[in-house]
């Protein structure tokens, strides 16, 4: 009687027992698979580090150079704007480096997704954007500089920082007021010292019984007579207003420095100037008014 035969075992494809399961191997048919995707992700580092190559050595340095010459002494602005730029230059090297290696396909699919979360962020952060928008337009105004005296429909100062939400501005009295950039830039906003100049505007008051025209000529020679004051265009004195009491004149000057301190003590100078040459032509400054009364008086006596 003939025994059977024993069953044969499997051989997988590595050449060892199994349990009948062929286990595939690693081979270089199966490396050429994951070819194109070494391939884009070839292409996506290098096309990313050349624009990253691009914006942080050649377009960042200039624009920080325009930021440093449009705002000196302003280290708040400088540091903000590189920030900003360099976050601007990562976000383009990974769009780029997505398209070139054709991943544009991973961005459109969640176009949807990312425009939802876009509008969400643009509603919540609406004032911020626009503040921060507003801070990019006057950093980057010819016109609009630190150190600037500027009037708006609120108020007036000396421009002291600007940031890319508010802008912080000196007023005449040493306050610090913080004003949001969107307020800046969607108003009407007055230089009346002009470039590199400061208009200086003063108001005096006289009895109507003095000579206006010989305190206007007063007012003119102080003011002329000002160190710093500048020769053209000359100093100018006027009746402004006929007040209860009160003739009141107005005189305009300009000083060759717009700095702060400057103005503060040229404007002391010129009121100890016209009080000192008032009093010597005998013009009364400021009279208290004059109020004419009357009625009865009744004493009641009781005993």
């Amino acid at each position: 009687m003939v025994a059977p035969a024993a069953p044969v075992p499997l051989q997988t494809e590595t050449g060892t027992p199994g349990n009948g399961t062929a286990t595939p191997g690693v081979g270089p048919a199966e490396l050429v698979e994951f070819a194109p995707v070494v391939v884009r992700g070839a292409w996506f580092l290098l096309t990313a580090t050349v624009v990253l190559v691009v914006g942080l050595f050649v377009v960042e340095p200039l624009i920080a150079r325009v930021v440093r010459r449009r705002n000196r002494g302003n280290p708040t602005i400088q540091d903000a704007i590189t920030r900003y730029v360099r976050l601007l230059v990562f976000a383009v090297a990974a769009v780029v480096g997505a398209g070139v290696a054709g991943l544009a396909n991973v961005l459109t699919s969640s176009a949807l997704v990312v425009a939802a979360a876009t509008l969400a962020v643009g509603v919540a952060a609406q004032t911020v954007v626009g503040s921060l928008v507003g801070g990019l337009v006057l950093v980057f105004d010819p016109e609009f500089s630190v150190g600037d005296y500027i009037e708006w429909d609120d108020g007036e100062g000396t421009v002291e920082a600007i940031t890319l939400r508010v802008t912080r501005v000196e007023s005449p009295d040493g306050a610090l007021v913080t004003v949001p950039n969107t307020v800046l830039t969607s108003q009407a906003i007055t230089r009346p010292f002009g470039r590199g100049r400061c208009r200086v505007v003063e108001r005096v008051d006289i009895d109507y019984a003095d000579d206006p025209d010989r305190a206007t000529e007063i007012l003119e020679s102080v003011a002329r007579g000002l160190d710093g004051a500048a020769d053209r265009p000359e100093p100018v004195a006027f009746v402004d207003e006929l007040g209860d009491g009160v003739v009141r004149l107005r005189t305009h000057f300009w000083l060759e420095d717009a700095r702060q301190p400057a103005v503060f003590e040229a404007r002391s100078a010129f009121a100890q100037g016209v009080r000192r040459r008032f009093d010597e032509a005998g013009i009364t400054v400021s009279p208290a008014s004059e109020h004419e009364l009357r009625g009865r008086i009744a004493v009641d006596d009781e005993r």
